[in-house]
């Protein structure tokens, strides 16, 4: 599908990439890492024929069609539905064409037209289109609204339904998660899996990576590397070499002694049971790839306060909201030391609305959402708080150094220094205003300075957007070792897994805690979005009955009656039952044979992670196992399309003798 030969890059006299040499096969989902800078965007550019490389070549199929995820939109007064099905170039050509036909009253040519519409599918573009709004977390109504009605964050979600919607063999997906929230990135996730074109993205997600990706390339020292499986997988297989080679022993070892030293604290702390197993589960792979981070940039930690008050802080009997608009009523709830809580919840449910209400006020000259109630707070509560409008509260004039600076004057500059040194800012950087710093840098200066303040408390509005992977993980382990409260809003799942303990389902106007986990709540989110799109039969149902004052409800079966139709049906709908159970069976021979499949992947995988595999001597082996790889794909892709055609057979039926 692509191939890379020899190529050398630079960008502004710096050498991106040195005589490297990539294939990469059609279908494959490549995820792309690597350090800030290395060049990962600028692979995307140099593929869309933007750059041009120093030396060597790029190689794509004859008439590859190739979609990919703008980072910019501008204002527009097209409709959001418009803009999205813009993406498909080949439908506004034809519509264009027959505009012209018409125009000029040639019947061949619009007879020609329409057939080469109804090829394209045409007649269902728009229904298309709204569903990828709806999937990435657009409301009903939003399909009309112009695209200089929504902020930057929802027009990046645009800009990726645009790209979604074009046909393409190859995509190319920069950052696709970073504005999504976690029903979004659920959403997401199943569509890419079933796209069945080329897939290469950049992602600094690594619960995303490991349900998506099936390859990933990493930037390496100017080299690429191509590594089987998921971001666990290269996690796996890169400790190993690291590991091998003793690079950073001591650091290494001083990583896995502070994730031990966490792991041992967790489990003695513990109470819900499967909410632990769970976590230790997590906790104990992440010793496993510590190696593969041993070379980070970033190491800082959240010093708490000196004093704590307990509890830290409490709302009774609340209601918040904006104005007089209450989202959230009955807001009973208690913030411990210790406590580490992540908050889930649909789109708009009220998340950052809750997180303002425990936060005591809104943003910069707004008032507090907590409408009514009572907010009580202890003593010596000391909040940290971020959310991405912090970003441009920050002193775009001032450098890292001095945002410290003035928070504490009298701390000595060495002292300041050490500290951004944790956050990778060092030197003339640590001295440089941030106006021209990205946004994940400036998300790093907003993070250090909650850090140096030393709360007790912190409150997180997804705070690894704009963040790369060893941010993340630095993250991670700094949250890991807070001993202060926590109360966090992510996408990150990786992030949620191994810094919380328990959760709070925020929806339908109420906060009450959630006993499941992550995957519990994939389940949940799954079967909220099955019900959605009943509702409209349901209501298209219930538009039949008018009588005031009553309920509308689906007339029963059976009401009205003869005998002799009441037995007819009845013998209609055991012939279905009995033509129903063939597919049934058959459906769950599939799952279990899906599942097999699933299981020898993952022992191949495992396989494919030893390092010995790619020595000059175990070639044959290495050839081997691949192939076994590739064969257990291609029957599980069988498989599974297998089961879905199996699987809308039995709900078709279902259906029918449900109704």
């Amino acid at each position: 599908m692509l191939t890379i030969t020899d190529l050398s890059l630079q960008r502004g006299g710096l050498w991106l990439l040195d005589s490297v040499s990539l294939t990469v096969q059609s279908g494959q989902r490549v995820a792309i890492v690597g350090a800030n800078g290395a060049g990962k965007s600028s692979l995307f550019q140099l593929l869309l024929g933007q750059l041009a490389p120093e030396q060597g070549s790029v190689s794509l199929p004859g008439g590859c069609r190739i979609a990919h995820m703008a980072q910019e939109v501008e204002a527009t007064g097209r409709s959001a539905r418009d803009f999205v099905l813009d993406g498909d170039l080949d439908l506004r050509r034809l519509e264009r064409e027959l505009q012209e036909a018409e125009a000029r009253g040639d019947d061949n040519a619009i007879a020609h037209i329409h057939g080469e519409l109804d090829i394209h599918e045409a007649w269902s573009a728009a229904r298309r289109a709204e569903s990828l709004l709806r999937g990435l977390g657009f409301q009903n109504g939003d399909a009309d609204r112009p695209v200089s009605s929504f902020s930057g964050g929802w027009r990046i979600r645009l800009n990726l339904a645009q790209a979604l919607m074009r046909p393409s063999d190859l995509l190319l997906l920069d950052e696709p998660t970073n504005h999504l929230d976690l029903d979004a990135c659920l959403w997401l996730e199943n569509w890419l899996r079933r796209y069945d074109g080329t897939l290469l993205f950049i992602s600094h997600d690594r619960d995303f990576m490991d349900r998506v990706a099936t390859h990933v390339v990493h930037f390496d020292q100017r080299k690429l590397e191509l590594y089987t499986g998921n971001y666990s997988a290269f996690e796996g297989q890169r400790s190993e070499r690291l590991a091998q080679q003793q690079a950073g022993f001591e650091r290494q070892q001083a990583r896995i002694a502070e994730i031990q030293r966490f792991i041992d604290r967790f489990k003695a702390q513990a109470t819900k049971a499967r909410q632990a197993q769970s976590r230790v589960k997590s906790l104990e792979r992440m010793e496993k790839i510590a190696p593969a981070h041993i070379d980070s940039p970033f190491s800082f930690e959240f010093p708490v306060s000196d004093k704590v008050s307990n509890p830290l802080l409490s709302i009774r009997n609340g209601q918040a909201g904006h104005g007089e608009t209450v989202i959230l009523k009955e807001i009973n709830l208690t913030l411990l030391p210790g406590s580490r809580i992540g908050l889930l919840g649909p789109n708009g449910a009220g998340k950052s609305t809750l997180m303002d209400a425990l936060l005591g006020h809104g943003e910069e000259g707004t008032v507090s959402t907590l409408l009514s109630g009572e907010r009580t707070c202890g003593e010596h509560l000391a909040i940290g708080y971020f959310a991405q409008h912090q970003l441009e509260s920050l002193d775009l004039d001032a450098s890292p150094f001095l945002h410290l600076q003035r928070l504490s004057p009298r701390a000595s500059e060495q002292s300041i220094r050490n500290f951004l040194g944790g956050f990778d800012f060092h030197g003339d950087e640590a001295l440089s205003p941030i106006r021209s710093f990205s946004g994940g840098e400036k998300a790093r200066v907003a993070l250090a300075v909650i850090a140096w303040q030393k709360p007790n408390l912190l409150l997180l509005d997804e705070p690894t957007n704009h963040l790369d992977l060893e941010m993340r993980q630095a993250l991670t382990m700094a949250l890991q070792n807070f001993e202060g409260a926590i109360v966090v809003v992510s996408h990150d799942r990786h992030l949620l897994r191994n810094t919380v303990d328990e959760f709070w389902l925020v929806n339908d106007g109420r906060v009450l805690e959630y006993q499941g986990d992550l995957e519990d709540y994939e389940r949940w989110l799954a079967d909220r979005r099955k019900d959605d799109t009943e509702a409209p039969k349901r209501q298209s149902v219930d538009a039949g009955n008018t009588d005031s004052g009553v309920t509308p409800r689906e007339p029963e079966a059976g009401v009205g009656e003869s005998a002799e139709d009441r037995k007819s049906r009845k013998r209609a709908e055991a012939a279905l039952r009995q033509k129903l159970s063939p597919f049934r069976k058959k459906q769950a021979a599939l799952e279990k044979q899906m599942e097999s499949l699933h299981e020898t992947l993952g022992e191949l995988e495992s396989e494919l992670a030893d390092p010995g595999l790619y020595d000059d001597e175990s070639k044959h082996r290495l050839k081997e196992l691949l192939g076994k790889q590739s064969k257990a794909r291609s029957e599980l892709e069988d498989v599974e399309a297998e089961w879905l055609d199996v699987s809308e057979t039995v709900e078709a039926m279902e259906e029918e003798l449900a109704g």
